[in-house]
């Protein structure tokens, strides 16, 4: 369970790290008139996020989940995945990513790296990871409550942001 923990913390550590890149992306986005959109929902995604990292450690010491080699070594796999997939979709948008939905007028979509592929590729990192985070070290209650609570909340977050593009994209063409 220490490994476990250490984990943990170490993806908390990362998530300092985005909130840092964020916030300086957001006043660099600011400062050239870019407008926030989802203010209402983005305190919930804080602290479902917030939550799913204490429900991993808290369910996993409380309730004395066991790790499972086989799913534990895979889930694993997948949250490196997951990272890798995180920080690939920020260095691919620059500037442009942020935890908030921001759009500055006339920049263009993004449109290369993983967002060649897939729309919403932070996104899938976010699904990915919160399925696999708990399940680690056997946190299934965790995993469950999280991806049915995310799935909702991403339903919010992608409308959101599909409305915030779809003006960024009406501001490019005219």
């Amino acid at each position: 369970m220490i490994w476990y923990t250490a984990l943990v913390l170490a993806v908390a550590g990362e998530r300092v790290a985005e909130l840092v890149v964020a916030l300086r992306n957001a006043r660099w986005s600011l400062a050239r008139g870019g407008t926030e959109a989802g203010r209402g929902h983005y305190p919930a995604m804080v602290a479902l996020h917030t939550a799913l990292l204490a429900g991993c450690l808290a369910e996993v010491w409380l309730a004395g989940r066991p790790f499972l080699p086989v799913l534990g070594w895979t889930m694993l796999a997948v949250v490196v995945a997951a990272q890798a997939l995180r920080w690939w979709c920020i260095r691919t948008l620059g500037r442009q990513w942020n935890t908030r939905v921001i759009v500055v007028p006339g920049l263009p979509l993004v449109a290369g790296g993983p967002y060649r592929w897939v729309r919403h590729p932070n996104y899938v990192a976010v699904v990915a990871e919160g399925l696999a985070l708990p399940l680690v070290h056997g946190a299934w209650v965790t995993a469950a409550v999280f991806t049915a609570l995310n799935a909702a909340l991403m339903v919010v977050r992608i409308r959101c942001e599909e409305a915030a593009l779809a003006t960024m994209t009406a501001q490019v063409r005219t």
